[in-house]
């Protein structure tokens, strides 16, 4: 089920091998699973954008104030 969140501050994911990417600031819907996140948003209206981080990742950033979870 998904949630939805805000982004406030540096939050990234590891495109393939590569380098980390930036989520921009703004609303996201979250999709929690045991072991990862996805996370969702659009760059510009229409284009919509995902990425999945590990679950250690993600409590980071909730703990750290970087993801606001709607409700919480």
């Amino acid at each position: 089920m998904s949630h939805q969140a805000l982004i406030r501050g540096e939050v990234c994911f590891r495109a393939g091998d590569g380098m980390l990417v930036p989520i921009p600031d703004g609303p996201v819907s979250i999709d929690v699973a045991d072991d990862s996140v996805t996370l969702g948003w659009e760059d510009e209206p229409g284009n919509a954008m995902s990425a999945a981080i590990t679950r250690d990742e993600y409590d980071r950033y909730v703990r750290e104030g970087k993801i606001r979870v709607a409700g919480e």
